[in-house]
């Protein structure tokens, strides 16, 4: 049988296709060849923009402006562009390919974007097992979500569509959320929907039984049983598969439950969706596959850039969808599901399916030895299968300290342990960026470290390096975390016993303390009292920060309540609270006392140049009345010296510093006249006093 002969690719998209790709190349580089365009790189971002060129620009000079923009001032600084895969490009390659695709005739135009949709909604089903599904794609992961609700809205009443907001007076519509969900979702849903914030039912998670972060399925019964018992209409659920903070998931089973017994609608979303496309998944995270719609981010999940989000969800009529906006008649509209469509196509499954395995993987890597340290305190839902990873620093009771167990020591130590905590999480984000963790605040826990591998995996290229990096630079700051945790009481309690010292209570400060020297001269003002403040603090730190030690010295975070004060950072195991204390508090007195030396010669002298200038003035009143008026007019005095000369004595002066005062120089001309006396050779006082052994 012959083989079908084979279709070679339109030269025009070949072409196309490969400008793109060096394009983006170069764009990801900041390389560009032309000597022109080397001349203009010499142009920032900063520059004022000129006009409009009448003859226009080649491609090269363009590309050349949109590099200088991106990269900016990136030598300077040492930042680089995030780097962009072969399936990036193909992502980037679909946006270009829907601009040329929508210059098709209309009926071309309509059979190619109906094979795209077609083509990734069945593939997104069945990676996700989302039976029968429709995909709605938008740039904006929270619009999805929003056209679900009018979907429902039109669903629940009848007349919306003709008669608008007046039929939800009578029965005013309820949306459930819980607690966990990201912020201002609720709010952004009623906004956009143009419903009153009363709409917005927020559901607090568990108290006493299951995770902190689920949903409290009880409490929402009797919140809708509430609700129907006065008139209000229970409309849809947001529910979490995989909490933005900690990455739980709801009972979603329990709640299916109760939207079919309520005849409400369950939307889910979550970063714990992207597991449903492995073989081995959780229970919990499979009773997804049951929900009236979820929203998929496949963008930082597969490391895809500028892909759009989807919202599948089933429904039985296709008007309803389209007057709620989940589809559209207008082929272009369709297109938005062209980048996807294509890196799909070049992962594959096995493609797609590796990378969140590998992301899982990583997760699972982490959790293991995070059980291997001491001092460190997880937050999985499941351990087996859990893609985020949540973990902070906190001290064990059972460990041996001064004074008892740290734990509950000082007050306070809730605000202190967060604060070493986000210490933690900043370290380990600039030392480790390839691990892509983050800082995250949780209502009961406080402030923790997050690690979402599927989230950054693979943006960043993380692999099983970086997390065992991760670990070992962990291990390394645990030690100092535990020290300074320890050793915090201690910097109190010393500089409380200094009387030049006053502790600054910040708990907001990941370090040992914050310190300020106090002058011990009670007679200043208020003004002249914090001007020695601050210049007394300001070079105690300049002289700290020259010691030879490992302890940082700052004046502290840039927007602090606090001023004219010192903060100490880390402590490690062998510093002696004690002796730096002391070196403080020593070296803020030499300050102080060289500070009044200082001012106190200034007043001597000061004083000193007053008296000198009355004795001067003195000295010339005496000189007019000893020499007479005449003599001091210039071509008189003259005459009157050459007839008469005038034996007038010239009174030497010196300034002595130390007293602040004017003293003759008659004893000094006598003393040198006497030295020179009996340093002559012809004098016999002289010579008795150098030889006193001949004098007899």
């Amino acid at each position: 049988m012959d083989k079908p002969p084979v279709k070679m690719m339109d030269p025009t998209l070949a072409e196309m296709g490969n400008h793109l790709s060096g394009a983006m190349k170069i764009l990801e580089s900041g390389k560009l060849g032309s000597e022109q365009g080397k001349e203009r790189r010499k142009l920032s971002w900063k520059d004022i923009p000129g006009p409009l060129q009448g003859d226009g620009q080649d491609v090269v000079s363009i590309l050349q402006l949109v590099q200088n923009l991106m990269h900016g001032d990136d030598d300077q600084q040492g930042h680089r562009m995030q780097y962009v895969g072969e399936q990036g490009h193909m992502a980037l390659l679909g946006h270009s390919l829907a601009a040329f695709i929508s210059v098709l005739e209309r009926e071309r135009l309509r059979k190619l974007t109906t094979r795209i949709l077609s083509d990734t909604t069945l593939w997104l089903c069945r990676l996700f097992r989302y039976e029968n599904g429709s995909a709605y794609y938008h740039e904006d992961d929270r619009e999805g979500l929003l056209k679900v609700c009018r979907l429902v809205i039109n669903t629940h009443y009848e007349e919306y569509a003709t008669e608008g907001f007046t039929v939800l007076s009578s029965k005013h519509p309820v949306i459930y959320q819980s607690a966990a969900c990201r912020p201002g979702l609720g709010q952004h849903l009623c906004s956009q929907l143009g419903l009153p914030l009363s709409s917005l039912c927020i559901v607090p998670c568990n108290t006493m039984f299951g995770s902190l972060h689920q949903m409290d399925v009880a409490l929402l019964d009797k919140l809708i049983k509430d609700d129907c018992e006065s008139g209000k209409v229970p409309l849809l659920l947001i529910a979490n598969a995989g909490t933005p903070g900690a990455g739980h998931t709801d009972k979603l089973g329990r709640l299916k439950e109760l939207c079919v017994q309520y005849n409400m609608w369950l939307h889910v979303e979550g970063v714990n969706l992207a597991t449903l496309c492995l073989g081995q998944i959780s229970s919990t995270v499979t009773a997804a596959t049951k929900c009236d719609s979820m929203t998929l981010t496949p963008g930082p999940w597969l490391g895809l850039p500028a892909v759009p989000a989807v919202t599948l969800y089933r429904h039985e009529d296709p008007a309803l969808s389209f007057t709620a906006g989940l589809t559209s008649s207008q082929p272009v509209e369709k297109l938005r599901a062209l980048p996807l469509w294509l890196s799909l196509q070049y992962l594959g499954h096995d493609g797609i399916v590796e990378r969140i395995k590998h992301a899982s993987q990583l997760s699972q890597q982490l959790l293991e030895h995070l059980k291997t340290l001491a001092s460190i305190k997880t937050s999985v839902e499941d351990e087996l299968n859990s893609p985020v990873v949540v973990f902070r620093f906190s001290q064990d009771n059972s460990a041996p300290s001064s004074g008892g167990s740290v734990e509950g020591y000082f007050a306070g130590e809730r605000d202190i342990i967060d604060a070493l905590n986000r210490w933690l999480g900043e370290q380990l984000v600039q030392q480790v960026p390839l691990s892509g963790v983050d800082v995250v605040e949780l209502e009961d826990e406080g402030t923790c470290v997050r690690f979402s591998p599927l989230m950054t995996a693979a943006a960043l290229g993380t692999q099983e390096n970086d997390v065992a990096a991760l670990v070992e630079k962990l291990g390394e700051m645990i030690p100092v975390l535990c020290c300074t945790l320890r050793f915090r009481q201690d910097f109190k309690d010393e500089v409380l016993q200094q009387t030049s010292l006053s502790y600054i209570e910040d708990l907001s400060w990941p370090g040992l303390g914050v310190v300020r020297y106090e002058p011990r001269n009670t007679d200043l003002d208020e003004d002249k009292r914090q001007q020695t403040v601050e210049k007394i603090n300001s070079e105690l730190l300049m002289k700290l920060m020259e010691l030879d030690t490992d302890l940082e010295f700052s004046c502290g975070p840039e927007f602090c309540e606090e001023t004219n004060c010192i903060f100490i950072g880390m402590a490690t195991e062998d510093l002696d609270v004690a002796e730096l204390v002391e070196t403080i508090g020593s070296v803020g007195r030499d300050i102080e006392e060289s500070g009044k030396l200082f001012e106190n010669m200034t007043e001597v002298v000061r004083r000193g140049i007053q008296e000198a200038e009355l004795q001067l003035q003195k000295a010339n009143e005496e000189k007019l009345i000893e020499e007479g008026v005449l003599r001091q007019i210039p071509l008189v005095g003259s005459v009157l010296n050459w007839f008469s000369p005038v034996q007038a004595s010239v009174k030497g002066r010196t300034f002595n510093l130390a007293e602040g005062c004017l003293d003759s120089t008659e004893p000094v001309y006598s003393i040198k006249a006497q030295m020179n006396t009996e340093a002559s050779p012809d004098s016999p006082k002289s010579s008795t006093k150098r030889f006193p052994e001949l004098s007899g």
